[in-house]
C-alpha cells in the first residue's frame, strides 16, 4: 500500500522540549491529584466502614464486572472538581467490556453521602445515557444510591426525570439495559431498577421502595419494615419487580455477567480496517514535549499524529493551501479516520473552506472524524471581514454541524472563540470529547479579554467626559486576568463536565481507539446532504 509515513523533526534534548515536558508534568500532577480525590470516595472512614458491612466499593465492582484483564474507559473522572460537592460526583461512569461486549457502565459511590443523587452526578449520568443512545451501549447500573441530595433537590427533581426517560428509550432502540441493585435505592433511585430490561437484586441487601418506612408512616400511618416494603426476596417472589434473586454481591455481578452474555449482541458498524495495525513509529513519551507551554506559541500537530496513527502513516489532503489547518487520512487502531488539526492558532478563510470540503468528502466515504483542537479562532480584521471570514467561517461550521458521522474531539492546547465551534467542540455534539490537561478554552484569552473590557472602559469614561483611572484599569485588568486564567482550565471546565476527561497525552492513542471501536457498535454513515452554504 502506497502511503505517506510523517517524519519527525522533534529535538528531546532542545530546551523547548524540555519546558514543554516540564509544565505539561505539572499538570499532570494537579490531574493525578484530583482523580485521587476521586477514587477516594467519601474518605477513609466511609470506605472503611462500607467494607467492615462486607459491601465492594464502587470501582471494584465495575473490576468484577469487567473481562480479566479488559480495559475501562472512565469518562467525566473529575466531574464536580471545583465545586461544593465532591470530586467525581459520586458516581463512577465509563466503557468497558463485559462477556466481549462494550458495555456503558454507571456505579452510584454510597461512601459519598449514600450515593446520593447531586446536581453534578445528576449531568454525570445524563452524559452517561447519552454516550450509550448516540454509540448503541448496552448500559449496566451499579446501583446503590439514596436518592436525590435533598439540600439541592430544587436543582435535579425536575432535570432527573431525564434520566428514566432515557433508560426506556435506550429499551426502545433496542439497547438493552441492566440494573443490580447492591444496597438502597430509594424514591428516585428506584425507578433506575423499575426501568432497566433487566433487574438483578441481592438477598438481605437490596431495599427499592418509593418511600421508607419513616416516610410511609408519616404519610398513610403504616407501620412496616424494610424486607415487607421493598426486600431483595419480595421483590423477587411477589412484586416480580426483581428477575434474579443474587446470593451476595459476586452472584448478582456474575447474573449481570449473564445477563449480557445472552444479549446475542453484536455491531452494526464495519470491523477495523487493519486488524493487525504497526504502532506508531515515533515514541508516545515524546507527546509531553510537544504542546508549547504558552499557548500562544504553536506547534505542529503532525509530531501529535506522527506519535498517534498507526505506522505513522498519514495521507495530507491539500497540503498548499490553508496551511494553518492540516486535513488529511489515516488509520488508528485498524480503523480509517480523517484528521482536521489546526497547525496555527488563527483559521482563515482559506482554513474555513479547506475544512468544508475535507467534511464533505470524509461524509461521502462514511469515514469519522478527529478534530485535534489548538486555535484561537476565526481572523479577525477590516482585510478579513471584506474577504468574507464571516460567511467561510459559516461554511464550515454548516459542514461540522450537518456531518452525520462520529466525531472525536481532542483538545490540545487552546480553544477560543468561534474556533472552538469549527473545530467540533462540546456544542456540537462529538461523540467523545478529551482536554489535555495543559489545555485551555474560553470566549477568547484572558489578556486579550481583559484588553477588550479596559478598551470599553475607556471609551465609556471619554464619552461621559471623565478622566480615566489608570489604577483601576490595571487593578481590573490583572483581576480579570486571573478569573478567566483560571474559569479556562482544563480540570476547571472537565468538573462542570464540558468534555468526557482530562487524559494524560501519552494516552491519546488508546483513549481514541478505544472511542472508535465504541463508536463502531452503530452503523457509520455520512450525510446525505448539508444547509445552505454560503459561498
Amino acid at each position: 500500500m502506497s502511503t505517506t509515513v510523517l517524519q519527525s523533526t522533534i529535538d528531546p534534548s532542545a530546551p523547548a522540549f524540555t519546558a514543554n515536558r516540564e509544565a505539561l508534568l505539572e499538570r499532570l500532577a494537579e490531574l493525578e491529584e484530583a482523580l485521587d480525590q476521586a477514587r477516594g470516595g467519601g474518605g477513609e472512614k466511609y470506605v472503611t466502614r462500607h467494607h467492615g458491612r462486607g459491601k465492594l466499593l464502587p470501582r471494584e465492582r465495575i473490576e468484577l464486572l469487567l473481562d480479566p484483564d479488559s480495559p475501562f474507559l472512565e469518562l467525566s473522572s473529575v466531574a464536580a472538581y471545583g465545586t461544593d460537592f465532591p470530586v467525581g460526583a459520586s458516581t463512577v461512569t465509563g466503557i468497558g467490556v463485559v462477556e466481549g461486549v462494550e458495555c456503558l457502565i454507571v456505579a452510584n459511590d454510597p461512601t459519598v453521602r449514600g450515593g446520593a443523587i447531586n446536581p453534578w452526578s445528576l449531568a454525570k449520568t445524563r452524559r452517561a445515557g447519552e454516550i450509550a443512545a448516540a454509540n448503541r451501549l448496552p448500559m449496566v447500573n451499579l446501583v446503590e444510591s439514596a436518592g436525590a441530595d435533598l439540600p439541592t433537590q430544587a436543582e435535579i427533581f425536575i432535570p432527573g426525570g431525564r434520566v428514566f426517560r432515557d433508560l426506556t428509550r435506550l429499551s426502545a432502540q433496542r439497547i438493552p439495559t441492566v440494573s443490580v441493585v447492591f444496597g438502597n435505592a430509594t424514591a428516585g433511585g428506584a425507578y433506575v431498577p423499575g426501568m432497566s430490561d433487566f433487574t438483578i437484586m441481592i438477598r438481605d441487601r437490596s431495599q427499592v421502595y418509593l418511600a421508607g418506612p419513616p416516610l410511609v408512616k408519616m404519610a398513610t400511618g403504616e407501620v412496616t419494615d424494610d424486607e415487607s416494603l421493598g426486600g431483595a426476596s419480595m421483590h423477587a417472589t411477589t412484586s416480580g419487580l426483581a428477575d434474579f434473586l443474587a446470593s451476595d454481591e459476586r452472584d448478582g455481578i456474575r447474573l449481570a455477567r449473564q445477563c449480557v452474555r445472552r444479549l446475542n449482541w453484536r455491531k452494526h458498524g464495519p470491523p477495523p480496517r487493519n486488524p493487525h495495525p504497526l504502532p506508531p513509529r515515533y515514541d508516545p513519551e515524546e507527546l509531553l514535549g510537544i504542546a508549547s507551554a504558552d499557548l500562544k506559541v504553536p506547534f505542529d500537530p503532525r509530531e501529535v499524529l506522527a506519535r498517534v496513527l498507526d505506522d505513522s502513516a498519514f495521507d495530507e489532503f491539500k497540503p498548499g493551501y490553508g496551511t494553518a489547518l492540516v486535513t488529511g487520512w489515516g488509520e488508528l487502531h485498524g480503523y480509517p479516520v480523517g484528521v482536521l488539526a489546526n497547525a496555527r492558532g488563527v483559521l482563515f478563510s482559506e482554513e474555513a473552506q479547506k475544512a468544508a470540503q475535507f467534511i464533505q468528502l470524509a461524509n461521502a466515504a462514511d469515514t469519522p472524524l478527529v478534530f485535534l483542537q489548538n486555535t484561537t479562532g476565526y481572523m479577525v480584521g477590516t482585510e478579513y471581514e471584506q474577504r468574507g471570514i464571516i460567511k467561510h467561517g459559516a461554511l464550515m461550521i454548516n459542514a461540522v454541524s450537518n456531518s452525520t458521522l462520529p466525531h472525536l474531539t481532542v483538545n490540545l492546547g487552546a480553544s477560543y472563540g468561534a474556533g472552538n465551534y469549527g473545530m467540533c467542540g462540546r456544542a456540537y455534539e462529538p461523540r467523545f470529547l478529551f482536554t489535555w490537561p495543559n489545555a485551555k478554552s474560553a470566549v477568547m484569552g484572558p489578556a486579550q479579554l481583559a484588553g477588550v473590557l479596559s478598551i470599553v472602559a475607556r471609551q465609556a469614561a471619554a464619552a461621559r467626559g471623565r478622566e480615566y483611572d489608570e489604577d483601576t484599569d490595571a487593578a481590573m485588568r490583572m483581576m480579570v486576568e486571573q478569573q478567566i486564567e483560571s474559569q479556562s482550565g482544563a480540570l476547571f471546565l472537565s468538573g462542570r463536565l464540558y468534555d468526557d476527561g482530562v487524559i494524560d497525552p501519552r494516552d491519546t492513542r488508546t483513549v481514541l481507539g478505544l472511542c472508535l471501536s465504541t463508536i463502531h457498535n452503530g452503523p457509520v454513515r455520512g450525510a446525505d446532504g448539508f444547509g445552505v452554504f454560503r459561498m
